[in-house]
């Protein structure tokens, strides 16, 4: 085998791991989909007519409101998800689990990779999820063609995957789990101080 068949098994042998770890642990899989589904929710029905008063006249102001929402509540949703990645790195750091898969016969970069792999597909889910809620709810866009909506997607993806990357740094400098919760707040805090809220 390549060195790069070998690293793509390896990596996708991380993936699994962590895709069994969010199996086990459903709260925190149901926390980071449910949570951005509640925000939604409580912007456009409990504070949506106040919020949508200065944007439009008449009947059209609530699905105003609800196009101008929902891309926050979108990066929203990708800013938490890799805090937990920056807890499950320090945490796999902290245990002793490096080091044993030190001692064997894998690709030195599997295992962050495959942290990376899960975190973005979680994000890629709960994109998803709060997309078909925004949609359920009356989010419309009749001006962007289908391959805008791909680029937007795609955009999303690649977003999803820098801010992975920046949580994987913290939970590698972190001492421990808490530290790198806490160092991967802003993540999540960040989207809040934007116009959407």
């Amino acid at each position: 085998m390549s060195s790069l068949s070998l690293a793509v098994r390896d990596a996708s042998t991380m993936l699994r791991r962590n895709l069994l770890h969010a199996r086990r642990y459903p709260s925190l899989t149901l926390n980071l989909l449910l949570t951005p589904i509640v925000l939604l929710l409580l912007f456009v029905y409990v504070f949506g007519d106040v919020m949508s008063a200065g944007i439009g006249h008449g009947g059209a102001d609530r699905s105003a409101y609800i196009a101008y929402l929902v891309p926050g509540i979108l990066l929203m949703t990708i800013g938490a998800t890799p805090a937990g990645t920056a807890v499950s790195v320090s945490m796999d750091m902290a245990e002793g689990i490096i080091a044993r898969f030190r001692t064997m016969a894998i690709h030195r970069g599997s295992v962050l990779i495959g942290h990376v792999v899960g975190s973005v597909l979680q994000s890629i889910l709960s994109v998803v999820l709060v997309g078909a809620v925004a949609v359920a709810v009356g989010f419309r866009s009749t001006d962007a063609t289908v391959l805008e909506w791909l680029a937007a997607f795609g955009l999303l993806v690649l977003f999803a995957m820098a801010l992975t990357w920046i949580a994987v740094g913290m939970g590698l400098i972190s001492p421990n789990a808490e530290a790198a919760s806490n160092n991967a707040l802003p993540l999540i805090i960040l989207p809040f101080i934007s116009s959407a809220f």
